[in-house]
C-alpha cells in the first residue's frame, strides 16, 4: 500500500515537473515538516509492533517510540493547516472537517498511549499504539483506495472514503487486537 501511494499519489515528490508543484505551491513550506513527521511515523511505526526488536533493541524501541509520538503530534495539526490552507484553492470545508476528525483521533489515541507507557501500563500502551497506527494508516489507505477504484478525482467519493476509514480505523485496530489476544491465549477469537 505504501509503495502504491508513493509511486501514484507522491511521485510529484521526485518529478519538479510534476504539475502538483503548482497545486501545493502556497502551502509547500508547510508540507516539508508535515511530511517528514508523517514519514518517520508511518515508516517506523511497524518496527515497534515487533515483540523480538522490542525485547532485544529496547532502548531503540524507547527512540522510535518518541519519534513516532512527536511525528504525530506534527503531522496532525500540520495537515489540519494545509487542509484549510487547500480551501483557498478550491476545496471544501468538509475536508478540513474531516481532516480535523482524523487530526483529533491521532493525537487523542497517540496520547493515551503516552499517558499508559508514563504510568508503565505496558498493555494498555501497546493497544491505544495499535489504535494509534491504525488511524495513522488513514493517509494511506485513503489514496490506496481511491487510487485503486480509479475515484482520485472524484471529491465525494474520496470524501466518502476518508470518513468511512475513519469510522472503521480503531473498530478495526481492536478486531486486531483481539485477534492477537485469542491467538495468545489460545481462547477462540471474539
Amino acid at each position: 500500500m505504501m509503495a502504491y501511494v508513493l509511486r501514484h499519489n507522491e511521485s510529484f515528490i521526485i518529478d519538479r515537473s510534476d504539475p502538483n508543484w503548482d497545486h501545493i505551491k502556497s502551502f509547500k513550506w508547510w508540507l516539508l515538516p508535515h511530511a517528514l513527521a508523517g514519514a518517520c511515523a508511518l515508516i517506523l511505526a511497524p518496527l515497534q509492533f515487533s515483540d523480538r526488536l522490542r525485547r532485544r533493541f529496547t532502548k531503540m524501541h524507547r527512540i522510535v517510540g518518541r519519534i513516532y509520538i512527536t511525528g504525530a503530534f506534527v503531522l496532525a495539526p500540520l495537515g489540519v493547516y494545509i487542509q484549510y490552507l487547500e480551501e483557498r484553492i478550491g476545496d471544501p470545508r468538509s475536508f478540513t472537517i474531516a481532516t480535523s476528525v482524523d487530526a483529533i483521533l491521532l493525537m487523542s489515541t497517540t496520547a493515551f498511549a503516552l499517558f499508559f507507557i508514563l504510568k508503565r501500563k505496558i498493555q494498555q500502551h501497546r493497544q491505544w499504539m495499535t489504535r494509534s497506527y491504525a488511524v495513522a494508516l488513514i493517509f494511506f489507505e485513503v489514496r490506496f483506495i481511491s487510487g485503486v477504484l480509479g475515484l482520485d478525482d472524484s471529491v465525494g467519493a474520496t470524501e466518502t472514503i476518508i470518513w468511512i476509514c475513519l469510522a472503521f480505523s480503531i473498530p478495526l485496530a481492536d478486531l486486531v487486537l483481539q485477534l492477537q489476544e485469542s491467538r495468545r491465549s489460545g481462547a477462540p477469537a471474539i
